[in-house]
């Protein structure tokens, strides 16, 4: 379960940076994950709980890097071209079965290890099939070959003994690979995060029932619930919870002792049906309520019982950029991620915006590629926080800082690929 190390958080009537209400609370949650060890193809997407140390030295042995000739360098003419007789093959897997001598060539193909030499003297050396020729079983090679050349060096990747994957990481296909080049069989990664989810508000219905008068479909719910499972995530749908402080509390009292974390859309502004942040204050720690971002001010930072509670705004859009902007830093954290925030790109606006200072604010954008101009980023034709169709517009978002109030066509901003949010 979650644990704060610390329950001194500052909160008021002024709307909090979200980078220091981030900050404050990544610095106090203290979890330990539990951990287990699973076979390299289940490891996909799954946090590393314990570096990776090499087991074995990769390439294992020299071995040619074309197919070709293996040969002692200095047998080689100088200035004019060296007949060498063929005494043998080695392919992958199928070393040669005799020590290759000075003066002597064999048949290499691609992976295949390097024979040995007589008296600690190795060939060193692979000519690729194409530049030489083969007559009378010798081949004729020509001047001009480097020493080393087409040969691949015994721990020339990876030596023995080095750590080559670093616990923290999220686990892609390559780094897979390199665990099982290593000789890795199983892997110690991260049990996944347990999280709640649930929407409140008595307008909001599940997709696939009758839309009476005054209702709304829930594409909030099932909008986290798969950001959630793209940071591997164990999802419990609960579904909707009407606007009625006692289901809220039955809903979160039976999810909160065997969950980490519990994330809610709808209910935490300022309205007299909007129960999520007095439910929070009654029963359990409020740590951060307003806070400086656009869309989304009203999200519910907190605590239940030692489980942590992160309550969205309602409208689609807001609950998504607020998941991604401060949802997302605290589930990678408490997942035992390393790397918790995404990489910006800069480029152009192609538009003219304004906006109240001390706010930092998230606009919807498409990416254009301008050959002089590099990136160029192209805002939604509408603004509000309930236009979801704008999610699906966008590329990403380009992000404008607490100390910005105007930005015109051209100018350079920071912007945010979908792509380095996982989705």
């Amino acid at each position: 379960m979650v644990q704060l190390t610390s329950d001194c958080f500052a909160f008021g009537g002024r709307l909090t940076r979200i980078d220091e209400a981030l900050q404050s609370i990544l610095e106090s949650l203290a979890i330990k994950p539990e951990t287990e060890q699973i076979s390299l193809n289940r490891a996909l997407n799954r946090f590393l709980a314990e570096d990776v140390i090499a087991l074995e030295n990769v390439p294992a042995d020299n071995n040619s890097a074309v197919d070709g000739y293996s040969i002692f360098f200095d047998d080689l003419n100088e200035t004019g071209s060296t007949a060498l007789p063929v005494i043998g093959k080695a392919a992958a897997g199928r070393p040669l079965n005799c020590i290759q001598k000075r003066g002597e060539a064999v048949r290499i193909f691609t992976g295949a290890v390097m024979p040995h030499g007589a008296n600690s003297e190795d060939p060193d050396t692979v000519l690729m099939q194409e530049d030489i020729q083969l007559e009378n079983e010798k081949v004729i090679i020509p001047p001009g070959i480097k020493r080393g050349s087409n040969r691949r060096l015994l721990g020339e990747d990876i030596v023995a003994g080095t750590r080559v994957l670093e616990a923290g990481m999220r686990l892609r296909p390559q780094d897979i690979g390199l665990a099982a080049a290593t000789g890795k069989a199983l892997l110690s990664v991260r049990k996944p995060l347990r999280v709640a989810v649930f929407s409140t508000g008595d307008e909001v219905t599940d997709p696939g029932e009758e839309l009476a008068r005054g209702k709304i479909y829930d594409s909030n719910r099932f909008t986290l619930m798969n950001l959630l499972t793209t940071l591997g995530c164990e999802v419990e749908d609960i579904g909707i919870i009407p606007d009625k402080p006692a289901l809220i509390e039955k809903a979160v009292a039976s999810s909160f002792q065997q969950r980490d974390l519990i994330i809610t859309s709808g209910g935490v502004s300022t309205g007299e049906e909007d129960h999520i942040k007095n439910f929070i204050e009654k029963t359990g720690q409020l740590l951060f309520w307003r806070l400086a971002i656009k869309p989304g001010r009203p999200v519910a930072l907190g605590r239940l019982k030692g489980t942590f509670f992160i309550g969205l705004p309602g409208n689609p859009v807001a609950a998504m950029v607020t998941f991604l902007k401060i949802a997302r830093p605290i589930i990678l954290h408490l997942s035992g991620a390393k790397d918790i925030y995404p990489r910006p790109l800069i480029g152009r606006a192609d538009f003219d915006y304004t906006k109240k200072p001390e706010r930092k604010e998230f606009v919807r954008v498409k990416v254009d590629e301008n050959e002089k101009e590099g990136l160029v980023f192209r805002k939604y034709k509408k603004e509000g926080a309930g236009i979801l169709s704008s999610l699906v517009f966008a590329d990403g978002l380009v992000e404008l800082s607490e100390e910005a109030t105007r930005i015109r066509k051209g100018d350079t901003v920071k912007y945010f690929p979908f792509s380095e949010f996982g989705i």
